[in-house]
């Protein structure tokens, strides 16, 4: 996955506030770039679609992309920005922000393009999107802003890590505005995976847990694979195995009686189901005196 590899280098980020009008003409940006909208409107066009752009909205500029930016109506516009690159490389340093269309760009800048990796994101991104929840990427956003301008001693790094996060924030609300049912059923979600973290001491069947939640076991299996990437029984074993493991390493008893404490009916039924969920035997984890 795409995620494992991201190594990003902020490159601006700053809370920009326009009072009068304001115009970015159309321009092709050698990195990314997103924009949120704080206060006031914008129309912003991006390649042939028309955006108009509101409090809570956040707007994401690939490389390449044709982009324009109109400030529209009175009030005064606050629009927190960052520019980035997912990956820092030599030349990340010397890259700075375009505001030219492809057209005008000398031909040795063009090596500045950095790769387009959106498309390769777990979940499709669009260029526009109206958050749920825009209170948290306003912080999240704002604090990056504050590291960069206030260049505490290995800012770099900081800003780096709280890039991620917001990253990752932006995939689970464009994943969520693609899976709505499961953001609805979330509640019900987070309560069966506290049952099942709960009950690590047995096995737990899927009519229980069914009958436990009220929702129908099939869409149940289809609603948790969605949400957390696995069925409830494979969340389930998961939780067991750690547990086991914990205790394994942690405490000086037996395997034998872990086993029985952990509900199974003999070792050897104890062990068949460490291997199988953990890949190693239930002794490679005892700590060696």
């Amino acid at each position: 996955m795409i995620l494992h590899q991201i190594s990003p280098y902020i490159r601006v980020a700053m809370d920009n506030i326009v009072e009068d009008s304001w115009v970015i003409k159309e321009r092709q940006l050698f990195d990314y770039e997103l924009l949120y909208i704080m206060e006031g409107k914008v129309i912003v066009t991006i390649e042939d679609a028309v955006y108009e752009g509101v409090r809570g909205d956040i707007f994401l500029f690939r490389p390449k992309q044709r982009h324009k930016i109109k400030k529209v109506g009175k009030q005064r516009l606050r629009q927190p920005h960052i520019h980035f690159d997912f990956f820092y490389t030599e030349d990340s340093e010397k890259v700075k922000v375009s505001f030219r269309p492809i057209e005008e760009i000398e031909p040795e800048e063009l090596a500045y393009f950095r790769p387009d990796i959106i498309d390769e994101m777990p979940v499709p991104l669009s260029s526009h999107l109206r958050l749920k929840n825009p209170v948290l990427i306003e912080k999240m956003l704002l604090d990056i802003i504050y590291e960069y301008e206030t260049k505490m001693p290995y800012y770099e790094f900081k800003v780096k890590g709280l890039f991620i996060q917001l990253w990752i924030q932006l995939l689970r609300e464009s994943y969520w505005s693609l899976n709505s049912h499961v953001e609805t059923n979330m509640h019900s979600l987070m309560h069966i995976k506290q049952y099942l973290m709960h009950n690590t001491n047995r096995k737990v069947s899927l009519d229980e847990i069914a009958k436990m939640s009220g929702i129908s076991k099939h869409y149940l299996v289809r609603l948790f694979q969605q949400a957390f990437g696995m069925s409830p029984i494979q969340y389930h074993q998961l939780m067991r195995a750690h547990a086991a493991r914990h205790m394994i390493q942690f405490t000086a008893d037996p395997l034998t009686i872990i086993a029985e404490n952990m509900g199974f009916s003999s070792i050897h039924a104890f062990s068949r189901f460490f291997k199988t969920v953990e890949g190693k035997s239930p002794s490679y984890y005892r700590r060696k005196s």
